[in-house]
């Protein structure tokens, strides 16, 4: 999920503005709309002066009202409303005495109503205009409150999303960490130094490239590929002819974008669980396809089939648990599979697939499925297919076993 700031209408982009403009508007078209009643009744042109003191009282109560609301506004809903009826009577009261004084110095004599009759007569028309003023008021700034917790909630839900993210995608480098320096450690003890150092050279490497990428940013494929070719260099070191690797992968595929590191748990995944435990080794197969708007990932691999693998536990047949519990089978950690649903699901939500299918044979295949995304480079890319024990820039080595025809997994 990206960040969604707040962005007031440009009305209400300085609130301190936009309650002087709504003032001036407001006063000035009910001086406007009064005078007008006046000379459409042929009403003396003098009336205009009472009409315009009548209005800066209502214009200057209304400031004063401005003041007490601000203070009402935080309190508990009783104070508030109690306060506010009681300030808005009293306000009332001040404009119906003060526009009834100004009557009876107009009229003088003319009329025989008494000041409270006065007072009494005109009480309405201040009551509806300062009780729709106030809740004009009320509702004008709960309505940007509202506004702004909706927007301080859904930060809120980004940074966590974010925070979600890097925290499943720093599992990762520990993960693979741990296997990584235990096997120069190795070498270090057998001094091999010239392969410990060689490892270390592309770890450093490999690392410079997970170090670069933002927490829950997206790369192009093509990129995401270079990453994992840095990784493959490093595992090749500790298994040599063991793990055999096929990359196809179309033009447009490789200029999708996807979560940055989310291929390499999935490779790990089936080198941990394939190559490792084989003493022939495994190979690797990745396919990258776009279908319709959906990109298609698939990472087979011709190990002994799903078992203990990490993320698939729920779904293992008898046959697999029993396999679970042979003596030597690697052991999860729950951190490869069940990151990458995580991040997907954190990523996409419901709008992505992610399949897991093992082959009764032997062999287990990983199915992801996102939404086709476009990066600003889709047309320059890279080469998409080849096969290789070694850097995609190498010649292929021998023992590569070419990939059989793509098999169709899930939906289409």
């Amino acid at each position: 999920m990206s960040m969604v700031n707040f962005r007031p209408a440009p009305f209400f982009a300085s609130k301190n503005r936009a309650f002087w403009n709504l003032q001036l508007a407001g006063w000035g078209g009910y001086f406007l709309l009064r005078s007008v009643v006046a000379v459409a009744n042929d009403q003396p042109l003098d009336l205009l002066a009472v009409l315009l003191v009548t209005t800066i009282t209502g214009f200057a109560i209304t400031l004063i009202l401005s003041v007490v609301y601000r203070q009402l506004i935080d309190r508990q809903p009783i104070v508030t409303w109690g306060g506010a009826a009681v300030v808005l009577a009293l306000a009332v009261l001040v404009h119906a005495t003060i526009e009834a004084w100004l009557q009876g110095i107009y009229q003088g004599s003319l009329t025989e109503t008494s000041f409270a009759q006065r007072m009494i007569g005109l009480s309405f028309i201040p009551l509806a205009l300062l009780g729709g003023w106030s809740a004009l008021y009320f509702a004008i700034n709960y309505f940007l409150r509202v506004e702004e917790q909706t927007d301080r909630l859904t930060r809120l839900e980004a940074q966590a999303t974010a925070a979600q993210l890097a925290m499943l995608r720093y599992q990762l480098n520990p993960h693979f960490l741990f296997n990584t320096l235990n096997s120069i450690s190795t070498l270090v003890l057998l001094k091999q130094t010239e392969p410990a150092n060689a490892m270390l050279t592309r770890l450093s490497g490999f690392l410079r490239h997970t170090l670069i990428a933002e927490p829950g940013s997206k790369v192009a494929l093509a990129q995401e590929i270079e990453t994992l070719q840095l990784y493959l260099d490093i595992e090749r070191m500790r298994f040599e002819e063991r793990l055999r690797t096929h990359f196809d992968l179309e033009d447009a595929a490789m200029g999708a974008l996807l979560p940055a590191m989310l291929l390499q748990p999935l490779v790990e995944n089936a080198i941990k669980y394939a190559v490792s435990p084989q003493e022939e080794g495994a190979r690797i197969s990745l396919t990258g396809r776009v279908v319709g708007q959906r990109l298609r990932i698939t990472v087979e691999d011709t190990g002994p089939g799903a078992s203990s693998r990490e993320g698939h536990g729920a779904q293992l047949s008898t046959q697999d648990q029993a396999f679970a519990t042979i003596p030597g089978a690697p052991v999860s950690t729950g951190v490869g599979l069940v990151n990458i649903q995580n991040r997907l699901a954190q990523g996409y939500g419901d709008n992505h697939l992610f399949e897991t299918r093992s082959q009764p044979g032997g062999g287990f295949t990983v199915l992801i499925e996102i939404p086709y995304e476009p990066s600003a480079s889709a047309t320059d890319t890279p080469p998409h297919t080849f096969d290789s024990a070694s850097p995609p820039d190498t010649e292929a080595a021998d023992n590569v076993i070419n990939l059989n025809s793509q098999r169709v997994i899930g939906k289409s």
